[in-house]
């Protein structure tokens, strides 16, 4: 029986990948994808980004897409992925929210990325200072419950902060940071066969980073 991975793939979408006899700009491998995020903070540490023309390729756009990556981002405006990693429009794959959490829905679109757009890598980027991270850790010590949606938000948080504390950090707010990316990494693995399944087969890589707010270089875990 075909896997989570190749039934989801068959699936039509209404999404074009291009011509058949042109490569997808995506089909290289994880680690080359990975050189390219490396490549592009590097660009972006230095002010010297690629010049595009958005114009340009805006119709052949509307007909397909081939990201190189599919990124779990936070949602803090400060942390601008295809800036941070110098890329144009149909390059990176973005799903975003709050303190990088993997939620149902986070988790099927990074499916789609990987099994329909054929994403070759998927990264999970905190950032330093989150303050979804924060509220979490400040939750947790004053058994404080938030408003709204914002406890399932602490809840989602609560294992990296278990896991941090557990290694007594000199810096408690940053090492909570850390294991919440690699909780993320985790999670996309544990919760997903779709995923899972293309990472055994090395088709897919998992990286994980941290964004330094202050001088803009993403640091991979």
């Amino acid at each position: 029986m075909a896997g989570a991975g190749a039934l989801l793939a068959a699936t039509t979408f209404p999404v074009s990948r291009g011509r058949a006899a042109e490569p997808a700009a995506n089909a290289i491998s994880p680690a080359e994808a990975l050189d390219q995020l490396k490549q592009g903070n590097a660009r972006y540490l230095a002010g010297e980004f690629n010049e595009r023309d958005y114009f340009a390729g805006r119709a052949a756009r509307a007909q397909s897409q081939a990201p190189i990556v599919g990124v779990l981002a936070c949602a803090d405006s400060r942390v601008p992925p295809e800036i941070i990693f110098d890329k144009g429009p149909g390059e990176v794959f973005v799903v975003r929210d709050a303190g990088n959490v993997v939620s149902n829905y986070g988790l099927a679109s990074l499916e789609f990325s990987v099994a329909v757009l054929g994403a070759p890598l998927l990264l999970v980027l905190g950032h330093s200072s989150c303050g979804a991270v924060a509220a979490a850790m400040q939750s947790v010590r004053e058994r404080k419950k938030l408003p709204g949606h914002l406890p399932e938000l602490v809840e989602a948080i609560q294992p990296a902060v278990n896991a941090a504390h557990a290694k007594h950090p000199g810096d408690l707010l940053a090492a909570t940071i850390e294991e919440n990316v690699r909780l993320g990494m985790s999670e996309l693995k544990k919760r997903s066969d779709v995923i899972g399944d293309a990472v055994k087969s090395g088709k897919v890589a998992i990286q994980g980073g941290v964004y330094d707010l202050a001088t803009g270089e993403v640091n991979l875990i």
